[in-house]
């Protein structure tokens, strides 16, 4: 019985100095690391991560609205889904070479990042399709159609709305060759330039 005692005052140090060093490692200062880091502050524009191909992902330079509709085309080929309304702007033809161009790697998964504006007012976006084994790297292109309609009190305004306008695909590459690249460019110091070379 006395063994048992001993056992249980052992169970209820421990438990004690273990919840005493846990509050006390809370309330620490963290050092070096600057508060803005670990709580950014209000109205803070979202940070992204980068991928080890195409570089920043996120909307980069371009309008939010062109990235969303951009990502809905993205996410419309992803799936396959012929019929999606982010898909209605793309011939059949056009359609059929990238949904073939895709099937070759099996997607299960896409990234997109790089958006910047074009000198003819068009969007470019970097995209990534990764596959279990390969992946397919390239640029997807958005503009903003205008037209004149005219409103319920008889005026003349101008509407419009992002629309598809081209996707360049490169060739399908191994998962394992894009690490060996991205190895490559590590060991070299390039880290500070972009990655993947954009279209032009």
């Amino acid at each position: 019985m006395k063994w048992m005692n001993v056992k249980s005052l052992r169970y209820s140090i421990f438990i004690f100095i273990f919840f005493i060093s846990a509050a006390f490692i809370q309330g620490q200062d963290r050092g070096s690391i600057p508060e803005e880091l670990l709580r950014p502050g209000w109205g803070e524009a979202p940070r992204y991560p980068s991928d080890m191909v195409i570089g920043e992902l996120g909307q980069g330079r371009a309008p939010a609205a062109a990235y969303n509709h951009a990502n809905s085309v993205a996410s419309a080929l992803l799936s396959r889904q012929r019929g999606h309304s982010a898909l209605s702007g793309i011939s059949s033809s056009s359609l059929d070479k990238y949904l073939s161009a895709l099937g070759r790697i099996s997607p299960v998964s896409f990234r997109m990042g790089g958006g910047r504006v074009e000198a003819d007012g068009g969007v470019s976006f970097l995209i990534r399709y990764i596959g279990r084994d390969y992946g397919i790297t390239g640029e997807l292109y958005v503009r903003y159609i205008s037209r004149q309609v005219v409103n319920e009190s008889g005026e003349t305004v101008s509407a419009g709305s992002w629309s598809f306008d081209d996707l360049l695909l490169e060739e399908a590459r191994s998962r394992g060759d894009e690490h060996q690249d991205s190895l490559q460019r590590a060991q070299n110091h390039r880290l500070n330039y972009m990655p993947y070379e954009r279209f032009y």
